[in-house]
């Protein structure tokens, strides 16, 4: 059992070494090939029975096309202007924000924008909260075109970051209401979409955190 947890806790090491959506993946399939060599013989042959023989090397061939799969989900790439949907590039326009700039604070892994940035660049926790905000607000704009975040995914993120204040959280949107595009922000609200002052501050947050 002793070797069993040393050996579990080595391929968590080596996947946590993978970007951070990866690990979980890495983690899993690198844990049920351990397992397999676990196996007594005599169950390897009753599968092999079951599921046909095992050709030399077909589990380094499983094991190689494994790792590419993950070496190729873990790409990272520029965002390109052809990424950006219409309204983002003419609030890039509109208030002087570049495609460098962009991508100094995230990048593109398929599908998904996924931030660079570590340090929000402030210590009051209601400032961190908004900043959070307005980030995840353009995240959804680059893909969909709306400038708006729900709630719940700015919790989770505050949660992250350690900058949650859980007794002032809708209380700072309120705080802050002429950035949103809400006649009224509540324990109901599912959605914050920003007003031209929010666009003008994100933009500053943009350059701000360069």
């Amino acid at each position: 059992m002793k070797q069993i947890k040393e050996k579990i806790l080595e391929i968590a090491e080596i996947a946590k070494s993978c970007p951070e959506n990866l690990q979980p993946i890495c983690f899993e399939t690198l844990l049920k090939y351990y397992l397999a060599e676990l196996e007594p013989p005599s169950d390897k042959g009753r599968k092999n029975l079951l599921t046909g023989a095992q050709k030399p090397g077909e589990s380094e061939v499983k094991s190689s096309s494994v790792k590419s799969e993950i070496q190729e989900g873990a790409k990272q790439e520029d965002i390109k202007e052809s990424d950006l949907h219409l309204k983002v590039r003419k609030f890039m326009e509109k208030e002087g924000v570049t495609i460098a700039q962009i991508n100094n604070l995230f990048y593109k892994q398929g599908d998904r924008i996924l931030p660079l940035f570590d340090n929000l660049k402030t210590t009051k926790m209601a400032e961190s909260q908004v900043r959070v905000t307005l980030l995840q607000c353009l995240i959804n704009a680059l893909a969909a075109g709306e400038f708006q975040a729900q709630p719940d995914a700015v919790r989770n993120e505050c949660t992250q970051r350690k900058c949650y204040d859980g007794a002032n959280f809708m209380a700072n949107f309120r705080n802050n209401k002429t950035l949103f595009d809400s006649e009224k922000i509540d324990r109901k609200t599912t959605s914050l979409r920003l007003s031209e002052a929010g666009k003008k501050e994100l933009a500053n947050v943009i350059k701000e955190l360069q």
